[in-house]
């Protein structure tokens, strides 16, 4: 069988396609699980903004697929679903499944588009990997945990099967990730090429905008060391020279994370850079001893999730615990300035990991965090809440009224689409806007020691995508930032058009008609 996965195009604010374009972990994964006999090509579609629907186009061409795979989140979801209608021209007989967050917490927004014809919930490696198996056998689906499916008495709705228990990574079922299934190529981490490794998966902690635990409930399971290494070493031996560790919380187990970092030390795998995400209060309680492991091993970069200095704040994004600072079984405060201390003292960059715009923040709240970003982080990742599916948080912001935007293609974390109890949407995403660009600009000599070749290849289109918006009018103070402002918006609302309407190709009639009509006989369900 010929299968072909696909990630979207679409990226975040602050990991723009100029500095960073990096690979999608889940779908490598699944091409590591299904049986070696298929041929199976991933293709990231973030290495291909400039012509999506013309890459789609030659790729359905090129594999002529049977089964087409689309992982999606949820500001992705328009750009998902007008490739899938894309696919159903181009290649009628091809199945069409979706998977990732987005259609595992709301998978009646996907019931009315019938290119969809079953969604992977949850994790994906076994339940991908039984899907081919019954397609391939001509088996009923009905039996396969974690898969919702269209019956043929009532295809406009989706049956969903029970779920799948997550696995237990120590099991050995799930295989590594298949990087040659890649079809694509250009990933890159400021001129570096980049690959990503977990090493564990999922959180027990319950933060109210996370939808990792609403996908897969909280718990924590762990791949064994030699597993890891070898992974990296995998992707070493391929190209990469950055590695991004994507584990949902790798702190949780400190003292597993510091004797990895030994191991990465001692297997002689610490020429290369790593980046990882981490919480306050681990890297606080143990950076005396943590922080230089991970200098050593090779850590340059390390995502903070400070979420926010003010304990009101804490307390809705429910992120108070993994963010205090404890001493003899007591809370004393917020643990951010210890952690980040820690990590300043080894020479890391710390990625600020930062939630304004909760439902009772004030213009003063906000700046706060503003303020405490600009003297104390490298990178702003300043982000607003989304009222993501599922999450506890999309219900508090529902019952308050203060969701002002239901387009979801704009629920990428930069966009502010709900209000406070005090601020406009607009005037809280103004505030974060105008302080970000700077804060950007005051990284670029730390960005140049580490990275020269590059900051010095790229640095005008690095700060033309920072200061998008801006014209010389606005840099003699001509017009408001304001102004400036509203034009960026315009530009970002163009930008995340990757799929527009009118970019479906123009078939030949005769092949469309030769296509249905070879098209296969959907498997039984």
């Amino acid at each position: 069988m010929n299968i072909l996965l696909f990630s979207m195009p679409d990226s975040f604010e602050h990991t723009p396609v100029i500095t960073m374009r990096m690979p999608n972990g889940a779908l490598a994964s699944l091409a590591g699980n299904v049986d070696g006999h298929h041929r199976v090509a991933v293709a990231d579609l973030i290495l291909a903004q400039h012509d999506v629907a013309g890459t789609v186009e030659r790729l359905v061409q090129e594999i002529e697929p049977d089964l087409v795979g689309l992982s999606v989140m949820t500001f992705q979801r328009r750009t998902a679903l007008r490739i899938a209608r894309l696919v159903r021209r181009l290649r009628p007989s091809a199945r069409i499944v979706a998977g990732g967050y987005d259609p595992s917490l709301a998978p009646e927004a996907y019931e009315p588009h019938d290119s969809i014809e079953f969604i992977v919930r949850g994790e994906g490696d076994l339940t991908f990997r039984d899907l081919v198996r019954a397609i391939e056998r001509r088996e009923y689906v009905t039996r396969i945990p974690g898969l919702s499916y269209r019956a043929a008495a009532d295809a406009d709705r989706f049956v969903h099967n029970p779920p799948r228990p997550v696995s237990a990574l120590d099991s050995g079922a799930i295989n590594p990730p298949n990087r040659r299934a890649r079809v694509l190529t250009g990933y890159t981490f400021l001129g570096r090429p980049i690959d990503i490794v977990e090493t564990s998966r999922g959180c027990t902690y319950d933060c109210s905008f996370c939808s990792i635990i609403e996908m897969r409930g909280r718990n924590f399971h762990t791949f064994a060391f030699d597993r890891v290494l070898a992974d990296i070493a995998n992707a070493r031996a391929l190209g990469a020279r950055a590695i991004f560790i994507v584990d949902d919380n790798v702190t949780l187990n400190v003292r597993r994370f510091e004797a990895l970092c030994r191991a990465i030390i001692d297997a002689g795998l610490n020429d290369i850079h790593y980046i990882v995400q981490a919480m306050t209060s681990s890297i606080a309680a143990h950076g005396d001893t943590l922080a230089p492991a991970m200098r050593q091993a090779g850590f340059r970069y390390v995502f903070l999730g400070i979420e926010n200095i003010l304990d009101e704040d804490l307390a809705f994004l429910k992120a108070a615990a993994k963010n205090a600072a404890r001493e003899g079984g007591r809370t004393i405060g917020n643990a951010s300035m210890q952690a980040i201390e820690y990590l300043h003292r080894e020479g890391m960059e710390v990625v600020g990991g930062i939630i304004v715009g909760n439902p009772d923040d004030t213009r003063e709240s906000i700046e706060r965090n503003l303020a405490f970003a600009r003297r104390y982080v490298d990178w702003p990742y300043i982000q607003h809440p989304t009222p993501y599916p599922g999450t506890p948080m999309t219900e508090e912001f529902r019952t308050r009224d203060l969701i002002v935007n239901d387009r979801v293609e704009e629920y990428d974390g930069t966009t502010a689409v709900v209000r406070t109890a005090h601020l406009d949407a607009e005037d809280i995403e103004f505030m974060r806007w105008r302080a970000e660009r700077w804060m950007k600009v005051r990284h670029l000599p730390s960005v140049l020691r580490h990275y020269p070749r590059f900051v010095l290849t790229h640095l005008p289109q690095m700060m033309a995508h920072t200061f998008r918006g801006s014209t010389w009018r606005s840099a003699l103070g001509l017009e408001s930032e304001r102004a400036v402002f509203r034009r960026y918006k315009t530009i970002r609302t163009r930008e995340r058009d990757y799929m527009p309407d009118d970019a479906m190709v123009r078939l030949k009639p005769e092949a469309t008609e030769r296509e249905a009509a070879t098209a296969e006989q959907p498997a039984q369900v």
